[in-house]
């Protein structure tokens, strides 16, 4: 039996470790990690004003410049001969939506952008509830704080309107997650002029806000607010999302403060909490910090290590290639009782592709199989990224095959490493046809990376036209040409002596980009 097929045996007997593990815990590890729910979003109200924000465009190139007259003309002339192979009407398809809840959604959506207009007006007070609040929550699910914040002024318009510290908590939560600590402190102090008292979760909520945006002075010092506050001393949930602040901005030198401080209060740290530290510290290869927090966790007689412990453990050593270690720690997971899930399995099939070790990717693929583990679109991306990175574009396309045999949808990323592999390979002029037809017959969203990998290929065979008709298709599909698109045409246009066409395309570029700052600036200036 190969050292994989041993490493994917679940063990017969009881280890060392597995038996020290039973004997603490009298049974065997329980695999649910449980996190705390975000508050629910529920109505709030007052007519007391928060925030004015100017209205912002998103960027559009195609809106803002002219293209340069040689590559407008060639592009015209691109879209004149070629009219008929890009297609208008079917083209790359964008979105596919079952029957039964295309009705529905197209409900939904009218509903949001009604409440998206209506937002930047103070007339109307008496919309529908649940199209507003709709409209609000689609707004904090994408982490769109302006717009959220904007809606949020509209609700509180409203004659229905009562203020509910659920509400602030989701919309500090997601302030977080977007780096507005700034902001989110305004929003904190007109709530408390609206007469609410926070509550635990809306400071759990401030505290991760202050840390994700670095202010972690501000974030220690609303935990000592709380302390004084009844009802909401600072709690497991509390101490864990700074916590993960603390990792996440590789604040390493707060831990040791933090632990104890919980300590002094008598707070010990959950399964979350340590899989928060051990994922932090791994993240960062800073293995012997992991390994300890691994073993205090064991150590503990209180957390059980899971799934996510497992997940961390390997991942950290399998992304620097220290493939004895992950193997062995593998194997120590299974003496515990903690089994994989699909995750974990790909988290094996990119470090042994990352390692160059390929049979062993195949050995796990055929393990999952045996397992009945199904693979994902992740799993299969994974696959088909890495034997294409090595050429070998048998492999490849046979798990190409496979996936699409199982039926499982390849996606853009997909469809990128295909491009690109074929393009190392030299074979992307066979390739490619089949490819775009591909995806005009499916209903795969394609990305600005994916056009990226396209123009590139052409470029780099100096098929200009090909080129210039995918960055056609790039604009029809509203994918927005990034400094990766501008750089690899301009590099095709000097390769084949088009040097006028490549300095008016980095005129273009140039523009694209001062425009974006202005914006970008205008928007800083005109927030409050």
């Amino acid at each position: 039996m190969s050292d994989f097929g041993l490493l994917l045996t679940a063990p017969e007997g009881k280890g060392a470790f597995h038996s020290s593990f039973h004997h603490r815990y009298g049974k065997t590890p329980d695999m649910e990690l449980n996190l705390i729910d975000s508050a629910n979003l529920l109505g709030s109200t007052s007519s007391f004003s928060i925030f004015s924000f100017n209205v912002t465009v998103p960027f559009n190139p195609s809106k803002t410049s002219k293209c340069p007259s040689h590559f407008l003309v060639r592009m015209g002339k691109r879209n004149n001969n070629h009219n008929n192979k890009i297609e208008t009407s079917k083209g790359f398809p964008q979105k596919e939506y079952s029957k039964g809840n295309l009705s529905r959604i197209l409900r939904t959506e009218a509903a949001v952008k009604g409440i998206e207009k209506k937002a930047n007006s103070q007339k109307f007070t008496n919309l529908s509830p649940k199209a507003v609040l709709e409209a609000l929550d689609d707004s904090i699910t994408n982490n769109q704080w302006e717009s959220s914040l904007k809606k949020f002024e509209l609700l509180r318009r409203q004659h229905w309107y009562e203020p509910r510290t659920q509400t602030y908590a989701k919309l500090l939560t997601m302030l977080g997650k977007c780096s507005q600590p700034r902001v989110a402190s305004l929003l904190f102090e007109r709530m408390l002029s609206e007469g609410l008292k926070p509550t635990i979760d809306v400071y759990t909520s401030l505290v991760g806000a202050y840390g994700l945006g670095g202010l972690f002075d501000e974030a220690f010092q609303t935990i000592d607010e709380m302390k004084s506050v009844s009802n909401c001393k600072p709690n497991i949930y509390t101490y864990s999302i700074l916590i993960n602040c603390c990792m996440k901005l590789r604040r390493f030198d707060l831990i040791d403060n933090v632990l104890s401080e919980m300590s002094y209060l008598g707070i010990g740290c959950s399964t979350v909490t340590y899989n928060t530290i051990i994922d932090g510290y791994g993240k960062a290869e800073m293995f012997e910090l992991m390994d300890n927090a691994l073993t205090d966790m064991v150590e503990t007689g209180r957390c059980l290590p899971d799934v996510f412990t497992l997940n961390s453990v390997i991942w950290a050593y399998g992304n620097v290639e220290r493939i004895e270690e992950m193997e062995r720690w593998y194997n120590e997971f299974q003496h515990m009782g903690v089994s994989p899930d699909i995750k974990t399995f790909n988290i094996l099939l990119k470090s042994y592709g990352k390692a160059g070790m390929h049979e062993k990717m195949v050995s796990v693929m055929e393990f999952m199989e045996k397992r009945f583990f199904t693979p994902t679109i992740v799993t299969y991306n994974i696959v088909i990224g890495i034997f294409g990175k090595a050429k070998n574009i048998e492999k490849m396309e046979y798990f190409f095959r496979t996936m699409k045999y199982k039926g499982v949808k390849p996606n853009s990323i997909t469809y990128s490493s295909l491009v690109s592999s074929y393009s190392k390979a030299g074979v992307i002029t066979k390739k490619i046809g089949t490819i775009i037809k591909q995806i005009e017959n499916s209903d795969v969203v394609l990305d600005t990376p994916f056009f990226n990998c396209v123009i590139s290929a052409f470029g780099q065979v100096g098929e200009l036209d090909k080129m210039e008709e995918m960055y056609l298709k790039m604009m029809e599909n509203k994918c927005i040409p990034d400094h990766i698109t501008f750089s690899t045409m301009i590099q095709a246009y000097n390769t084949q002596g088009m040097v006028e066409a490549a300095q008016e395309l980095e005129m273009k570029a140039l523009e694209t980009k001062n425009t974006s700052v202005s914006l970008s600036r205008t928007r800083d200036q005109t927030r409050f």
